[in-house]
């Protein structure tokens, strides 16, 4: 690429006029999906939507291509098409690339465990992974650690969905202004359309609009990737400036930028860590088991763990395109003139692109934060108001009043992530799902192990996890970061006793497992009760047409009702 031409996107990457075109197109098919979430409440419109079956879980009916879309909707966000990128752009592939081997590996693992919990959870109307907990051990202690847990993890993660938001209004030259309230003004109306439709149509929202996102990303990919090399001398240019980039040294630590192909043991064991523990933890959250749940089969979670590795090629092409922006010599310029890695790709498109196409990609990267903004919302609400509301306020509501709660908490939950896009650095926002992965790992070994044995002991379990995620807080608060000072500056420690660099999760996790297993030993020798059990073995292989999978959840004191042995349709 000539020297003049990467002035002149220099140049463009710090301009604060608005890109009519592109915001137009923006505006557009955001306002398509808006209309679209709206009338999701009507898409297969059961007699009334005051459930958590129906609000919270779509009926329990999609079938394996709905579940693909909502699916692909939940897991590949933001995170996907704003944070890796950038990872890459900014530090390099340790950084950003780990994604791409950890959702390989991630496939595998739910195609084993997952379709365990969707049976023992639809024969028994379960809500949520915290339910399931509830029942197996009969500790209310323990459910309500896993809820809370996966609560709180999921507000970084939302979060994350407002920041890929955000990062595409302020490339479109929109939010700027003098004070706080004009500048964030456009994300705040995003915010509260997106509030709106989810309290409206609940599940049924995101499902639909993940029809348009997957097919907006699939487009932009494809075009981006074909196009942009040829713009910018091909991929060998491409790498060439990444490599160059990565070993120069960085301003503010001396040490170089990045890193462009992980060397050293150190780098070794981050990119192994990061990449094992993401893929452990995605499935803990309460989105992606909502998601899960909303599946109208055990084979059809099946055969989605088959399929959405199609999800993982384009992540890795999306990564790349970090490395793409480096040879383009893009240069993302915040509105307040500060450089920030998290407009690369936003504004990559409008640097190479006609306005009216970069108007489509920012619509893809828009959409593609707020569908799964809904679900986690909505994930995160429905554990509330079952693992909370219902166990410890109001024991005897009825499934019209959890539906309630659960859309008002839906609300609540989005304000907390607003108010982490508001306050936290936004500068490294792959750190927002980080710091939630290594929070939310702490109830694998309730959750997974669980569904296979019951030899861990509930107390060993609690304090197993109270252990990993006290160590994993504290030891993320510890890492701060060398340019702006501030602390949760990253997700990286050493490990104990090995002394090479790991992600701080899995180190927690492994500590996690080593306390409950010490713990259980003493009480199991000790003969101390384990809790009761309203599950047997054949509640993790029923299927839909079992007799024993219900359709509806009953009214609180009913016994469960069976399906009759007609399929859940």
């Amino acid at each position: 690429m000539s020297e003049s031409l990467r002035d002149a996107l220099a140049s463009s990457g710090s301009s604060d006029q608005i890109n009519g075109v592109g915001v137009t197109v923006l505006i557009l098919l955001f306002a398509l999906v808006t209309v679209m979430g709206f009338y999701a409440s009507r898409w297969r419109r059961p007699p009334s939507m005051e459930s958590l079956d129906e609000w919270g879980l779509g009926g329990r009916k999609f079938g394996t291509w709905v579940t693909w879309f909502l699916l692909g909707g939940d897991l590949y966000t933001a995170y996907t098409f704003v944070a890796v990128p950038a990872a890459m752009f900014a530090t390099g592939a340790v950084a950003g690339f780990f994604a791409v081997p950890y959702t390989i590996v991630l496939y595998p693992i739910i195609f084993v465990f997952m379709a365990r919990l969707w049976s023992v959870s639809h024969r028994h109307g379960y809500v949520t992974p915290a339910d399931f907990v509830r029942g197996r051990y009969t500790s209310r202690g323990l459910a309500l650690a896993v809820a809370l847990t996966g609560f709180i993890a999921t507000m970084p993660y939302i979060a994350l969905q407002l920041v890929g938001i955000q990062a595409v209004l302020e490339v479109a030259g929109l939010g700027g202004g003098s004070n706080w309230l004009a500048k964030d003004a456009p994300l705040f109306i995003a915010f509260a359309l997106l509030a709106a439709y989810t309290y409206s149509s609940g599940l049924r929202a995101p499902a639909v609009i993940a029809f348009v996102k997957d097919t907006l990303i699939y487009l932009v990919i494809i075009v981006a990737i074909i196009y942009l090399p040829s713009q910018v001398g091909g991929w060998d240019a491409i790498f060439g400036a990444a490599e160059e980039k990565m070993t120069a040294p960085n301003p503010a630590t001396g040490a170089p930028t990045g890193s462009f192909i992980p060397t050293g043991i150190d780098a070794h064991w981050a990119y192994a860590t990061l990449a094992l523990g993401s893929a452990l933890a995605l499935f803990m959250y309460p989105h992606s088991i909502t998601a899960t749940l909303s599946s109208q089969s055990r084979n059809t979670i099946r055969r989605n763990a088959s399929i959405l590795p199609a999800y993982s090629f384009i992540l890795g092409l999306l990564a790349l395109l970090g490395w793409v922006a480096i040879a383009a010599g893009t240069q993302p310029v915040g509105l307040d003139g500060e450089p920030n890695a998290q407009l690369v790709i936003p504004q990559l498109f409008e640097d190479m692109f006609p306005s009216w196409f970069a108007g489509v990609a920012w619509a893809a990267i828009a959409i593609g934060a707020l569908v799964p903004a809904a679900i986690m919302s909505i994930a995160a609400a429905n554990t509330f108001t079952r693992n909370v509301y219902k166990e410890f306020i109001k024991p005897h509501a009825t499934p019209k009043q959890e539906a309630q709660v659960s859309k008002l908490a839906s609300l609540v939950v989005k304000v907390f992530a607003l108010l982490f896009v508001l306050t936290l650095d936004k500068q490294n926002a792959i750190n927002f799902q980080l710091l939630g992965g290594i929070w939310i790992l702490q109830t694998l070994p309730a959750i997974v192990f669980s569904l296979y044995t019951k030899w861990f002991h509930r107390w060993g379990l609690l304090v197993g996890w109270a252990v990993g995620m006290v160590y994993g807080t504290i030891s993320a608060y510890d890492v701060i970061n060398p340019v702006t000072g501030k602390h949760f500056g990253g997700s990286l420690a050493d490990i104990p006793v090995i002394g090479h660099l790991g992600y701080i999760a899995l180190t927690a996790f492994v500590i996690n497992i080593a306390v409950a297993a010490l713990i259980t030993v003493a009480l199991r020798a000790g003969k101390v009760s384990n809790g009761g059990d309203e599950t047997i073995a054949g509640d993790y292989f029923a299927d839909s047409g079992d007799p024993r999978v219900m359709q509806k959840l009953p009214e609180v004191g009913e016994a469960p009702k069976p399906a009759g042995g007609s399929p859940t349709t």
